[in-house]
């Protein structure tokens, strides 16, 4: 028996090393034609920077295999995604892919720093008042200080080169707060409404996203909700009193909000009014089109052509200059990512860190579709970014944060404690 174990975990291992080496080859090429592609605005500092990474990437995948015991495939799904997308931002503005590879060394230290902060604690299921607190009062920061940017005061901004997003780090203690409440249920429930306390907290987030104009992040933090009721909640009313709700909410925002009306607009008929409103829209179909299934080639389409294509339109570009075929890839890859912390959920002993790693899943799954489906005109397009992908530092920094989560989830956890 113990010699079966002892074969299966070294057949484990190789294959854990060839799936590092087909990663490390694969941000090498990505990389290096990045670099190729702007060989004349690169400097001294890009050239160490790239050797960085690549140390990085290479050493990250060596310490996930060595401290934890839990699922080593979360961390190389994510280095691929950052790969493909700094390979475009780079090739679009070499002062953005600087960023975004320093984003992503600050990324990878707090996903190392928040697997080791969850393994030393041992309280993180009593804590809900905790995670609404913090919850608002980044909210609140963010009515006081925020700046007004594409149609939402959902930004903060500090000097002229430094800002942040505060939404984008909310959804991590949103998923620890709905972890909370489901884990702690039976004595939640026993107190004068208790039962309705999780809809009426996330509703005052909603209300807050409202105020901000922010309804991309309201339209996850809704379809968090109803996703964690419809798998832990008994009361299935509840599950479509707050899909009624949703659509009201859609429709009060239509006719309160100027840019949505525009969006929608968009939406249903670009062409009408191609060189304005529609303009953005229509470039990014063109360039999916454009690039086929293999693509243009790196450095030899024109998604310069799509207004902020290094963010919200990223997913266009990369079609255009790497083809369909990539951007299925890419589709799978998140695929694959939302469906190891659905598999970590179910096999999760401990209720506290299966019902966050169901959350942190869903988001991850939410916020994929509903940038994608903007992006393909499947849906309205809305403001919030590709995770691990598109250009931005508070999207990268609090997806790392929320994949840290996802990592210590998947250790062998029993009910009331910490792995022994």
């Amino acid at each position: 028996m113990n010699k079966s174990i002892d074969i299966l975990e070294k057949s484990m291992r190789k294959t854990r090393a060839k799936a590092n080496m087909l990663l490390f080859i694969f941000e090498f090429l990505s990389l290096s034609l990045a670099m190729i592609f702007n060989i004349e605005n690169l400097t001294n500092f890009d050239f160490y920077t790239y050797l960085a990474i690549l140390a990085v990437t290479l050493l990250t995948s060596f310490l996930v295999d060595r401290f934890t015991k839990s699922d080593n495939i979360l961390l190389l799904i994510v280095n691929m995604l950052f790969s493909i997308g700094v390979a475009i931002i780079y090739r679009l503005d070499p002062k953005l892919g600087r960023r975004q590879l320093q984003f992503y060394l600050v990324g990878v230290i707090l996903f190392f720093t928040t697997y080791f902060i969850l393994k030393i604690g041992n309280k993180w299921d009593k804590l809900i008042l905790f995670y609404a607190g913090v919850s608002i009062a980044l909210f609140i920061i963010t009515l006081v200080l925020g700046t007004n940017l594409y149609g939402a005061k959902n930004w903060i901004i500090i000097g002229n080169k430094f800002s942040i997003q505060p939404s984008e780090f909310i959804k991590v203690p949103l998923a620890f707060f709905i972890a909370c409440f489901y884990t702690n249920f039976n004595q939640i429930s026993l107190k004068p409404f208790g039962r309705y306390f999780m809809n009426f907290m996330i509703y005052v987030f909603i209300g807050f996203l409202f105020l901000q104009k922010d309804l991309g992040t309201a339209l996850i933090f809704f379809g968090v909700l109803i996703l964690s009721q419809f798998v832990y909640e008994k009361d299935r009313k509840l599950i479509f009193i707050n899909m009624f709700f949703m659509v009201i909410g859609s429709v009060v925002a239509y006719f309160l909000f100027g840019h949505v009306r525009i969006r929608v607009a968009t939406w249903l008929d670009p062409w009408s009014d191609i060189d304005v409103t529609g303009y953005q829209i229509t470039q990014a179909l063109f360039a999916t089109a454009s690039g086929g299934l293999f693509g243009t080639g790196i450095g030899l389409g024109r998604p310069d052509y799509i207004p902020v294509a290094e963010s919200d339109f990223i997913f266009s570009a990369i079609c255009e200059e790497m083809g369909v075929f990539m951007g299925i890839g890419v589709v799978l890859l998140f695929m694959i990512l939302v469906y190891r912390a659905i598999k970590i959920s179910l096999t999760q002993q401990n209720k506290f860190y299966s019902v966050l790693a169901f959350c942190i899943g869903v988001l991850f799954a939410l916020q994929t579709f509903i940038i994608l489906g903007g992006v393909l005109k499947l849906i309205p397009l809305t403001g919030v970014t590709l995770p691990f992908i598109s250009q931005g530092g508070s999207s990268m920094l609090a997806g790392f944060i929320l994949l840290g989560c996802l990592q210590y989830c998947g250790e062998e956890i029993k009910e009331g404690g910490q792995n022994d």
